[in-house]
């Protein structure tokens, strides 16, 4: 039998006004209440009707999604969480994977009337999509932006601190011939993190071994680990800019008898699946997935109420997480 929002109601313990008002995301409810009835709403698998709240409302019912790619496991959990919270508002996610304004998919998106809001998740060329979205008065905001100036509408983490943090918890462990392989410039993530690595060695003043730039790939880590070992040189630790790069090193490294974190250790970023079942497990940063999607749909669904008068970003901070992959020296 279909689930009723008088089913949810009776779950929760609350009245079907509160339910209603939860999912047109009122701010009136308080949070301990909002969090009955989400809870209720997940647990019954209830989905409002969709049909029935476009027409009564004028609205689409849908919401657009911009992701440079869905083959990373950091941006396909926070779309897998995006749509989950947004369906429990009676919203379907239609997602276009693109690299730039200019494609057939994100002018469909674009259109007016095809979707309420647009959520732009780590975009590229960012200042062309806002420009379209405001002048079509579409409700947007961003995930892991590149340009600060877009910080009003946007869910960011603090990579400057996780840059910090993963120097800071090697410098700790006695380390201080440290490498850092990071991402492109164009990527304000890349930019950040490295700036907080540095900062931290500078605090000490330590020199990194090395900073070099390349793709978050696995054969970037393997290719200039290999480089550092035909050379005759390694440092005692290396802070990659994400656990793909992480891989490759720690790869690198066994291939040639250097054991991990003995010998070297090794920090990666996002905490992506791998780190867990890598061996030895890898110490990294974890980027909050449920916590950045839930912030963004609440952010998204209180402009397009017209709830949201003022735009105000919100940055997460990311969590370092100790596993096996680096040691006390």
């Amino acid at each position: 039998m279909k689930v009723s929002i008088f089913d949810v109601a009776k779950k929760s313990g609350l009245s079907v006004v509160t339910v209603s008002r939860v999912l047109n995301g009122a701010e009136s409810v308080r949070e301990k209440n909002r969090q009955k009835v989400l809870d209720a709403i997940k647990e019954l698998d209830y989905r409002p009707n969709a049909a029935a709240r476009s027409l009564a409302s004028g609205k689409t019912g849908i919401i657009g999604l911009v992701v440079t790619t869905l083959d990373d496991s950091f941006f396909d959990a926070i779309v897998k969480e995006l749509n989950e919270v947004l369906a429990l508002h009676g919203y379907f996610l239609a997602i276009a994977i693109s690299r730039g304004i200019e494609s057939d998919e994100d002018h469909y998106l674009i259109q007016e009337d095809r979707v309420d809001g647009m959520i732009l998740l780590s975009p590229i060329g960012e200042e062309n999509y806002i420009m379209q979205l405001k002048r079509r008065g579409i409700p947007y905001v961003l995930i892991d932006n590149q340009e600060p100036e877009n910080d009003t509408y946007s869910i960011t983490i603090d990579n400057f601190k996780g840059g910090y943090t993963a120097a800071s918890h090697l410098l700790e462990l006695g380390h201080s011939s440290i490498a850092h392989l990071c991402g492109h410039e164009m990527f304000r993530s890349t930019r950040e993190r490295r700036n907080g690595f540095v900062l931290a060695l500078q605090e000490k003043g330590i020199t990194p071994f090395e900073i070099v730039q390349g793709d978050f790939e696995i054969e970037f880590g393997y290719d200039t680990c290999k480089r550092w070992l035909s050379e005759g040189q390694l440092p005692t630790a290396v802070f990659t800019g994400d656990d793909n790069i992480a891989l490759g090193v720690i790869n690198a490294l066994m291939e040639a008898g250097i054991s991990v974190p003995e010998q070297v250790s090794v920090v990666g970023y996002d905490d992506h699946y791998i780190a867990s079942q890598l061996r030895p497990h890898l110490s990294t940063l974890r980027q909050p997935a449920d916590r950045i999607a839930q912030a963004a749909a609440d952010m998204l669904l209180r402009r397009i109420s017209g709830k949201m008068k003022r735009g105000s970003g919100i940055r997460i901070d990311p969590e370092l997480i100790i596993r096996e992959s680096t040691v006390s020296i």
